[in-house]
């Protein structure tokens, strides 16, 4: 089954456990693991509650990342949203034409998905988008297939 819609929130905060206590108490979510190497790449310490739509991101120590100059500005809060929707090529190509560079592009192998994310999609592919001349939020849109 395809995912439509917002698949996540991200909120950033300073302290990633401080974070997910919050929220594990607030919404009753359940934090997964990530992969820790693609996070890294980002600068962040990242954690996904997928039974509450909910991925924490904090800076790693001592890494200078979007992230730390988010907080540092705006402190904790809503720092984007990850959108699925139903063609990603045809999403991509719209931001392009509107101006809004694609930072990232993540697309996962089933193995990748069975290692990160506890085996619960068939496709998982992202792209981040940079903010352009519409977007003041971090946006992130994607291809989620479920079992």
């Amino acid at each position: 089954m395809k995912q439509r819609g917002v698949n996540r929130v991200t909120m950033a905060v300073w302290d990633l456990e401080k974070g997910k206590r919050f929220y594990e108490e607030l919404l009753g979510a359940r934090f997964e693991p990530v992969n820790d190497a693609d996070a890294e790449a980002f600068g962040v310490r990242a954690s996904i509650a997928w039974n509450a739509g909910v991925e924490l991101v904090s800076p790693v120590e001592g890494k200078e990342s979007r992230i730390r100059t988010f907080l540092e500005k705006n402190g904790e809060g809503l720092a984007g949203v990850t959108f699925a929707v139903e063609d990603l090529e045809a999403t991509r190509s719209a931001a392009e034409e509107a101006d809004v560079p694609i930072l990232y592009h993540l697309d996962y192998t089933q193995a990748q998905i069975d290692a990160h994310l506890q085996g619960r999609f068939t496709k998982y592919e992202e792209y981040f988008l940079g903010r352009g001349a519409v977007l003041s939020a971090g946006v992130i849109v994607g291809e989620f297939e479920e079992p």
